[in-house]
């Protein structure tokens, strides 16, 4: 069994939140400070500042600290992200990324991954998605450039949630505008159905190489069966 350690925030609690339910492979534990960026990371180094999670819920009754979190296990991945409103702004990266990749090689052998987060949806009233000219695409497409650029610099593999989600909304089940269903729950945070399931997959598949089971099934429903089919290309 791999053990992942995620050091994020709402988005990577959205990510994580399904996948112990969908594999026996894998065992995940999410470090949660809501809005949490590279910076306030850096800024917390030492501090009983973070929600210990297991499947998107609290599983200790007290905060714990980085540290703490990173001697908990023999880890075998360590994953890292960008808050979503700074994903696809590549100055807001540095030099805390920096910090706290090494803060984190201090602490353990574990491998680092990079957890790429999503596009807001189309017509969010989240303050941040004025970066992006209030535009999915735009923002879509700078995390995609951004998060591309970062990770070749820093030698970190990507799990491509955002991308997942940029053609899942190609399909017209997924988009909004044509009368579709949202990914999102409130505009930015993952829907606890297809949403959450989609980003879980990713996961899944970026760290066992396989789909979920569920997927092969003979009974999925439509949006199941378009995940399915982004999964498989």
């Amino acid at each position: 069994m791999k053990k992942i350690l995620a050091i994020g925030n709402s988005f990577s609690q959205d990510a994580t939140a399904l996948i112990e339910l969908l594999t026996d492979q894998l065992y995940v534990r999410n470090l949660y400070i809501g809005g949490c960026s590279l910076k306030q990371h850096c800024e917390n180094l030492g501090k009983n500042a973070y929600e210990y999670q297991h499947n998107g819920e609290r599983c200790e009754n007290r905060s714990i600290s980085l540290k703490e979190a990173l001697l908990k296990e023999h880890w075998d991945y360590v994953t890292v992200q960008q808050v979503s409103g700074e994903a696809g702004r590549e100055e807001t990266y540095y030099p805390y990324l920096t910090q706290l990749l090494e803060y984190i090689k201090t602490h353990t052998e574990a491998q680092i991954i990079f957890h790429q987060t999503w596009a807001y949806e189309t017509g969010s009233p989240h303050p941040d998605f004025a970066y992006y000219d209030y535009d999915q695409n735009k923002m879509a497409k700078d995390i995609l450039y951004v998060t591309a650029s970062v990770c070749d610099r820093e030698n970190l593999k990507i799990i491509r949630c955002g991308e997942m989600i940029s053609r899942l909304r190609k399909h017209d089940f997924f988009n909004i505008s044509k009368g579709g269903i949202s990914l999102c729950r409130d505009s930015f945070h993952l829907s606890f159905n297809y949403g959450r399931f989609a980003a879980s997959a990713v996961w899944i598949k970026f760290f066992t190489g396989e789909i979920p089971d569920y997927l092969n099934r003979d009974d999925l429903s439509e949006g199941y069966n378009i995940i399915k089919e982004e999964l498989n290309l």
